[in-house]
């Protein structure tokens, strides 16, 4: 992350400074609950615009890797226009998306719009910080990230429960539309308030863009993405082996692009030089693998719960409460009490009762097939969420150990761009994990959801494997123990906030 200009004084119009920050806490808050909110409407989704289920995976997945593929441009064009300029610009856009997404005639219109959604909150959201860091003084740091942790936390469990009340209420007959509707009053809100409140600011030394990084990095995606997600619709063809065989080229020149402008000491998008550091490399690894299997697991459990089991999109919302629920209150004790004691271990641990969750969850859902409870499902999700919480931030903190100080930002930047990536591979590889299993299932089994539940089966030995290859890669970061010299860890900068993964 680029420097930036000094927080004002505390008095320097005090009520101004923190009605800026209800503003971009409220744009933080809106990309959160729209990457999550879509999951317990897809079935009404797809009944009433007759979507495949390929375009399922793309309106879901449209959005993480729209967003995956931007996040790191879009807080270079901060840096460069202005960061409330385009703060302004890209909340109008998402604002306008999601009025496209509510009106939606067909599934390609819909893709369309939560793709254009997801990079306007990638360049949204990383103005969010570096306004948050040029407002306030370094010493109300605490306070400010608090808070900011707070309505993260917030945004991550309330999105699928917001969505399934809205799906429920059926406002004025508009069935899943008011997901999306219910954005434009707030987005409007937001533009009217930000450009009241918020103060302008640009990173004090000139950066230019990397227009062909940002090309060739999302011809990679897209080459690797498309075809995991339109393949098996289309019967495997020959294009799709070879697309995903030429993403990796196209990675390599990226790869081969940011080194010769390191060369000519021009700009990079990606600061390759982290890569040398051992247990950066390895969190990257662990946090690809961890976001594949995440998206993968996140939009198939939707699916098991609504389809499969025939329930209501607020019964389905309430049952993965417990999830997130309990995940915020292990992530809290992991990083307060165990992290500080027994550094990597937590993670491993997290991992290995992870695994230990899902194969109860796979015992409940083999055993009791369409006629599962919420109160059988209850167990296996509490021990599910409580490893997740020993994951997710000690991870973060694990990646950036021994990453040096003025490289903090890039490398926080970098690690949730990968998650992101994870993400959007983890929807597409629904196609082979789970809907491949549908396919190929009778029409009976289709109609009373034995499909759905025999593939979300299937899934959960993926999901397994996933976290068990996590696992094995984890053995690579910092032991991260307590009396590890001084000197030998950085402490991310206080801007170097990640936001939690979608």
């Amino acid at each position: 992350m680029n420097p930036v200009q000094e927080a004002p004084p505390a008095s320097a119009d005090d009520r101004r400074r923190w009605i800026a920050l209800a503003v971009v806490l409220t744009a933080s808050l809106l990309d959160l609950v729209d990457a999550t909110i879509v999951n317990v409407a897809i079935p009404t989704i797809q009944r009433d615009i007759d979507a495949s289920y390929s375009a399922i995976q793309w309106i879901t997945g449209g959005y993480t890797l729209a967003f995956a593929v931007g996040l790191i441009t879009g807080g270079r064009l901060g840096d460069i226009w202005g960061r409330k300029r385009v703060f302004q610009l890209s909340m109008l856009g998402f604002t306008a998306a999601s009025a496209l997404s509510g009106l939606a005639v067909g599934p390609e219109m819909l893709i369309g719009a939560r793709i254009l959604q997801g990079l306007m909150a990638a360049m949204m959201v990383p103005q969010v910080l570096s306004i948050i860091q040029v407002t306030f003084k370094p010493e109300e740091s605490g306070r400010v990230y608090g808070l900011f942790g707070a309505i993260s936390g917030i945004g991550a469990v309330s999105g699928p429960v917001i969505g399934a009340l809205l799906v429920e209420w059926d406002l004025l007959g508009l069935g899943w539309r008011p997901i999306f509707l219910i954005n434009l009053p707030i987005g409007i809100a937001g533009l009217i308030l930000g450009q009241r409140y918020l103060t302008e600011s640009k990173a004090p030394h000139a950066v230019r863009l990397d227009l062909v990084g940002v090309a060739l990095a999302s011809l990679g995606l897209l080459l690797l993405v498309f075809p995991l997600a339109q393949g098996r619709e289309a019967g495997w063809p020959a294009w799709s082996f070879v697309a995903m065989a030429l993403s990796v080229p196209t990675f390599v020149v990226f790869v081969l692009h940011q080194r010769a402008r390191i060369r000519a000491e021009r700009t990079p998008l990606v600061e390759l030089s982290l890569f040398r550091i051992k247990s950066f490399a390895a969190g990257i690894a662990v946090q690809l693998t961890f976001g594949t299997t995440f998206g993968l697991f996140s939009l198939t459990g939707a699916l098991y719960m609504q389809i499969g089991l025939g329930w209501s999109a607020i019964h389905a919302a309430l049952t993965s409460l417990l999830f997130g629920a309990t995940m915020a209150l292990s992530t809290n004790v992991a990083m307060r009490v165990l992290m500080p004691r027994f550094g990597r271990a937590v993670l491993q641990a997290g991992a290995l009762l992870m695994i230990v969750g899902l194969y109860g969850y796979h015992w409940v859902a083999d055993h009791q097939g369409t006629s599962t409870t919420t109160w059988e499902l209850a167990p296996v999700l509490v021990v599910a969420g409580w490893a997740l919480g020993m994951i997710m931030a000690p991870l973060m903190s694990a990646v950036l150990s021994d990453v040096p100080f003025q490289n903090a930002g890039s490398a926080s930047g970098l690690t949730n761009t990968v998650n992101q990536m994870g993400m959007a591979i983890g929807l597409g590889l629904a196609s082979v994990a789970y809907f491949a299993v549908v396919d190929d299932a009778s029409r009976a089994e289709r109609a009373s959801g034995a499909a759905f539940v025999d593939a979300f089966i299937n899934t959960l030995w993926w999901v397994m494997a996933g976290m068990a290859l996590a696992f094995l890669l984890m053995c690579a970061l910092p032991s991260l123990r307590p009396d590890a010299k001084a000197g030998e860890k950085a402490e991310p900068a206080a801007d170097d906030v990640s936001q939690p993964a979608h």
